[in-house]
């Protein structure tokens, strides 16, 4: 009997100390637990061009025990600006913020922030000034080195889709929003080096908001322009209404070559119809995930900011179909 009460003892103890070193690991594991941090994402809660970098910087916050906030701008730079304001108040762990309205227009919130311990990182457009001034504060960046990625999907929309030198290729960019224009700058370079005759359309503020309003602006310049071979852009919400713009308009897949961005619902249709012959992946997953991730270890452990290009690749017509259940997931 005796001999039995030892032995469940033993057990007893046993699990309790296994519990107990379960319950630390799984603490210790949590390295931002205690922290809050908000996090810029973009456009419109649960958009085609929005959902996996949300669901990247929810997993990231699951994961490390942190307090989400999520802000959403419509891409408004204004907005974006205000919202980080809105984010200081609440003196938080850290904020990740959009680079699309500028050096000038963040400096002095992130010198303010980072004075008062704040860890401020960038996601999606880079701050490269911002970020060597306050990069051993955590500073960093994750998203695509925007004017390769432009011209990466120029070269491969010109291969993909068959242009020529001399065709008229439409830029539908961004060109007048600082560093975010770069990736149209890439595309348009490139697409010029290869002898395109490239006539450029800025993006509207209305427009960079609801992409739906990209119709009649795309539409009149196909009326203007019969000859037209291929439209580019770097607006993964223009990207998404391209394809329905064309058939409504009377054309065929090929006969105007689509190079855009993301891969939204209707961007997939677009490849597998191969209306789209080439789009940008961002892996939009890890420019939620990363930046969590950045402010974590800068405040738990003092490293630096990580610059990480997040664009794998260009996605076409042949590639698109092994991505599908990623993308249906919210992932890529």
């Amino acid at each position: 009997m005796n001999r039995f009460i030892n032995i469940l003892f033993s057990i007893s103890i046993a699990a309790i100390l296994t519990l107990g070193f379960t319950s630390s690991s799984v603490a210790e594991d949590l390295l931002g637990e205690g922290m809050t941090i908000f996090i810029q994402c973009g456009g419109n809660q649960g958009d085609a061009a929005t959902l996996a970098r949300t669901n990247g910087a929810r997993d990231a916050a699951r994961h490390f025990g942190v307090k989400l906030y999520e802000q959403y701008s419509a891409w408004q730079q204004d907005t974006m600006i205000r919202q980080m304001k809105e984010a200081m108040a609440a003196n938080p762990t850290g904020i990740a913020i959009m680079g699309h309205p500028g050096e000038g227009a963040f400096a002095r919130l992130v010198k303010e922030a980072v004075g008062r311990g704040i860890v401020i990182t960038s996601g999606n457009t880079p701050l490269p000034g911002l970020q060597a001034m306050y990069g051993a504060d955590g500073f960093g960046y994750a998203g695509v080195i925007l004017y390769d990625g432009g011209a990466l999907t120029a070269t491969k929309m010109i291969s993909n889709g068959n242009l020529k030198k001399g065709d008229k290729v439409m830029v539908y960019g961004l060109l007048a929003q600082g560093s975010r224009g770069e990736s149209t700058r890439g595309m348009i370079d490139t697409l010029k080096k290869a002898g395109m005759n490239v006539i450029y359309q800025e993006i509207s503020p209305e427009v960079n908001a609801d992409s739906s309003l990209a119709a009649p602006v795309i539409q009149a310049f196909l009326s203007k322009n019969p000859d037209l071979k291929g439209i580019g852009t770097q607006h993964g919400g223009v990207t998404s209404v391209l394809p329905n713009i064309l058939k409504r308009a009377g054309k065929k897949p090929g006969d105007i070559v689509i190079g855009g961005i993301d891969l939204s619902p209707p961007t997939i249709n677009g490849l597998k119809t191969k209306y789209i012959s080439a789009t940008l992946d961002q892996q939009l997953y890890l420019q939620g995930f990363l930046p969590v991730m950045q402010i974590v270890l800068s405040k738990k452990y003092g490293f630096a900011g990580l610059t990480i290009n997040t664009g794998a690749g260009v996605v076409t017509p042949d590639t698109i179909n092994d991505l599908v259940p990623l993308i249906e997931a919210g992932i890529r």
